[in-house]
């Protein structure tokens, strides 16, 4: 599943791609928002808000200029949950998706714009954006960010795994299982400890925040930086992750074989999986 980076990411292209640009047409290939035509509205922002995605709309004004047609402004909200993208295209470009996968469509003079496989697509009224993402706690890489108030809520619940508390988006935006895997690793924590078995919730959290701003520039992502917070992993020849989908792999601290288990979510509809060094991150042991 995308997280916190490669939204931000994906908002500042089709930011630069859309933001002023007036649509041609829009295309909504979801039942709900098949009839609704955008044609003639502009697009005055795409802001990132956690996993979040909120393309911002005005309306055309009516043809007697009276005012505008309509709603004033719309925001098409998208979440790309596990495989979902938003592509930037030429005019008439030739799409890298199947079209049958193609959720939203939105056409400028100057770009096609492509949502496929979209796990959330939907249209709000801007003044109403709160009913869709205002269950969010802070967003690491927003101008939102307030740690006290994040560390405040992951602590309201000191039974609840780390782990798990770290992947409640109402706690904090952006953080998914692979920030959550490397950030509970650069503190020693496993991801199954209790919150009240973390010894210092704010710099976990740092630790995930420095990684998500460390990989916001071109490239693979990587989480092993040096001391000055630049990427280094694959420039060094090492590893993207410190233990993230490298089970069995030595840690590269202090060489144990990493490990690969299992964590429920917070809804505990589903298991993720964790990966963590057996001696870097002790086991807890259950009070």
């Amino acid at each position: 599943m995308p997280e916190g980076d490669s939204v931000f990411r994906a908002a500042a292209q089709l930011q630069a791609a859309l933001a002023g640009q007036q649509l041609i047409s829009s295309d909504f290939r979801v039942p709900r928002f098949a009839t609704l035509k955008l044609g003639g509205w502009t697009v005055t922002e795409v802001v990132p808000r956690g996993k979040h995605l909120l393309m911002r709309l005005e309306a055309p004004a009516r043809p007697d200029g009276s005012g505008p047609a309509g709603p004033e402004r719309l925001t098409i909200h998208s979440h790309l949950k596990m495989e979902g993208t938003w592509q930037v295209y030429p005019p008439g470009g030739r799409w890298r998706k199947p079209a049958f996968t193609a959720r939203c469509v939105l056409r400028t003079a100057a770009a096609d714009v492509v949502g496929f496989s979209l796990g959330i697509l939907e249209v709000v009224r801007s003044s109403e954006e709160a009913a869709v993402v205002g269950h969010l706690g802070p967003d690491l890489l927003g101008p939102d960010w307030d740690m006290a108030e994040a560390e405040r809520r992951i602590s309201a619940a000191p039974d609840v795994p780390i782990g798990v508390a770290l992947l409640d988006q109402r706690n904090l935006a952006g953080i998914g299982n692979i920030y959550r895997c490397e950030a509970c690793f650069l503190s020693g924590v496993h991801p199954a400890a209790p919150v009240s078995a973390v010894p210092d919730i704010a710099a976990l959290i740092t630790d995930a925040k420095r990684l998500l701003e460390a990989n916001l520039g071109p490239g693979r992502r990587t989480t092993v930086l040096n001391r000055r917070g630049a990427t280094v992993g694959r420039t060094a020849g090492l590893p993207g992750y410190w233990v993230y989908r490298r089970e069995h792999q030595p840690c590269l601290k202090c060489r144990t074989p990493l490990r690969r288990g299992v964590l429920a979510t917070a809804t505990g509809a589903e298991e993720r999986d964790i990966y963590f060094c057996p001696s870097c991150q002790p086991v807890p042991i259950p009070g």
